[in-house]
């Protein structure tokens, strides 16, 4: 509290002099100033050039490219910065890391961020995985309770975290609200804003005594301080994003969603609008409340792309000049050289990481993929579903459950790692899947709890949309759904090892501790009894890998689809 209390008057002080720089005689000048913003979002620790499909970008013909690599994207960062340049994060830096950022508590993620320049961050979910106190010691440096495991010290991140709409539980700021840069000689006013409904995606533990408030309340009361300031170019860093119905980096073909609905609303005053979390790729242009237009733009995740919003600021009354905004996104190829200073560093981690890294952990006969079938199942949550439930049937577990979301790479039979031979799967191959360390959690639902569970995984939205998260399930679970039933009615014929699940009977169940905290919607999950902790959900699966040599892909039977 007294750090941040420190940064708090810190920002007071250079609003103060935006205060003065804008309050004072404008000299006269024949042109606007050029001002070039850069921005990237969900960057998530991938230090290295990310493979698969998380390696490409899709352009507007259908083809791809692969892009990304932090030596890569830094050298790409260079090549685009002007005279006058900011560089932002839309959030989610860290968490869900590979194992050579992850390994190292993303101190190197951090470490790479403050090499290519970063000016300010976002606050995304991914930041609070690992509480508060963690976000604070990335922010302020320090070493872990384990040591400084990359450096000798850890100096911290030497940008500014911002959150706006972040509180404690009685009301005070828990983190900036917003920062002010300057760039060529004008004041930016820079807004951080995680999505207000953070503590549906993050263990309920981690963010214990922290609220999320309305994203645009927040943006408007900072953008209205900011320009009583004097401080007229704003800046929203928007870690909540929308889906896209496929498009290249610089369409716009966004599913109606709620970066949309926050670009529409929030204050005119905001002039430029870098969004995150869904990472999708798109450029589009919203018209304010207004009727002024200004740039909604995501860049996709794992630094594939860098999104550039060039300004021209009119010198007399120190605001973007809206009509001459000029905004894409920059595909980060890998046909560059790389960065330097990076790649050193990036060498520095996958080294000292690889002998934990390259630990070969199973065998698969052929790539065991996270993507959902018709019916919402996929080969590897069965996978995961399995190990679950082999890890904590000690403890009488009949069923397990397992989100989605937490399922963040697939296996791939073909190695990408040198010396490792095509079918192994290393430590560091299962880590990319589950990479949380969520804690198996083992408790008893009714039947009709457990019913109630799986008819949670379609969830009304406000806008009237449905979302569906299907989770994976163990083996020893099948039931049937409806896509035409009305919602709450769409499960029939559970059964649980072959037999028909009753409404007043008990059965235990596995899940993870973000679901049974309620995590992604599954409130139901919070009302079970007699919860027994278990093993780190990556310990479960790599030790199901062991004994499970030469593993197959499952059949999808587990889940049965009707119309």
């Amino acid at each position: 509290m007294i750090v941040l209390a420190r940064r708090l008057g810190a920002l007071a002080v250079t609003a103060a002099a935006a205060l003065a720089l804008a309050g004072a005689p404008a000299q006269a000048s024949p042109a606007p100033i050029d001002v070039r913003l850069i921005g990237f979002n969900d960057f998530h620790g991938n230090l290295e050039p990310p493979a698969g499909s998380g390696g490409r970008v899709v352009l507007s013909d259908g083809t791809t490219v692969m892009a990304g690599g932090a030596a890569y994207m830094a050298t790409h960062v260079k090549q685009l910065r002007t005279k006058n340049t900011l560089l932002f994060s839309a959030g989610d830096n860290v968490g869900a890391s590979p194992l050579a950022s992850a390994l190292f508590h993303d101190e190197p993620t951090i470490d790479f961020m403050n090499d290519i320049g970063v000016n300010a961050s976002a606050i995304g979910n991914h930041e609070l995985d690992k509480g508060y106190q963690e976000l604070l010691r990335k922010q302020f440096g320090g070493c872990a309770s384990d040591g400084c495991q990359f450096e000798k010290t850890f100096s911290g991140a030497k940008w500014p975290y911002l959150a706006a709409n972040m509180t404690f539980d009685n009301g005070l700021p828990a983190a900036l609200p917003f920062t002010v840069d300057f760039s060529g000689g004008v004041p930016v006013g820079v807004i951080g804003v995680p999505l207000h409904d953070l503590p549906s995606v993050t263990s309920a533990d981690a963010i214990k005594g922290l609220k999320f408030g309305d994203e645009v309340q927040a943006i408007n009361s900072s953008a209205d301080l900011l320009d009583r300031l004097g401080v007229k170019t704003i800046v929203v860093l928007l870690h909540q994003g929308d889906n896209t119905e496929g498009g290249g980096p610089n369409d716009c073909k966004t599913a109606p969603g709620p970066a949309l609905a926050i670009a529409k609303a929030a204050s005119p005053k905001v002039d430029v609008i870098f969004s995150g979390h869904s990472h999708q790729q798109y450029n589009c242009t919203v018209t304010d409340p207004a009727g002024n237009p200004r740039p909604l733009i995501q860049g996709a995740s794992f630094g594939r792309l860098l999104s550039v919003v060039d300004l021209k600021i009119d010198p007399r009354t120190k605001d973007a000049i809206r009509s001459k905004t000029v905004a894409h996104n920059e595909v980060v190829t890998r046909d560059v050289t790389p960065d330097p200073t990076v790649q050193a560093l990036v060498s520095k981690a996958v080294s000292e990481a690889a002998p934990i890294a390259n630990k070969a952990v199973g065998t698969i006969t052929s790539d065991v993929v996270a993507a959902e079938q018709a019916s919402g199942e996929s080969p590897l949550g069965d996978v995961i579903g399995d190990a679950q439930l082999d890890s904590t049937k000690s403890v009488g577990a009949q069923v397990a459950l397992m989100n989605p979301g937490g399922i963040r790479a697939d296996l791939n039979f073909k190695s990408s790692t040198a010396g490792v031979p095509d079918g192994t799967v290393t430590y560091a191959n299962a880590f990319a899947v589950q990479p949380f360390a969520n804690i198996l959690q083992t408790e008893t639902l009714t039947g009709a709890q457990l019913k109630a569970v799986l008819e949670q995984q379609w969830q009304p939205q406000p806008d009237g949309s449905v979302q569906q998260k299907m989770l994976q399930i163990s083996s020893s679970l099948h039931y049937t759904w409806s896509a035409s039933a009305p919602i709450g009615s769409r499960i029939s014929a559970i059964t649980v090892d072959g037999q028909p699940v009753t409404p007043d009977g008990s059965y235990k169940v596995t899940a993870n501790n973000f679901l049974t905290g309620g995590g992604d919607g599954f409130t139901v999950l919070k009302s079970g009894t007699g919860i027994v902790g278990g093993a780190i959900d990556l310990d479960a699966l790599t030790a199901y890998l062991t004994a499970h040599q030469n593993l197959a892909p499952p059949a999808l039977d587990r889940i049965t689809r009707t119309s």
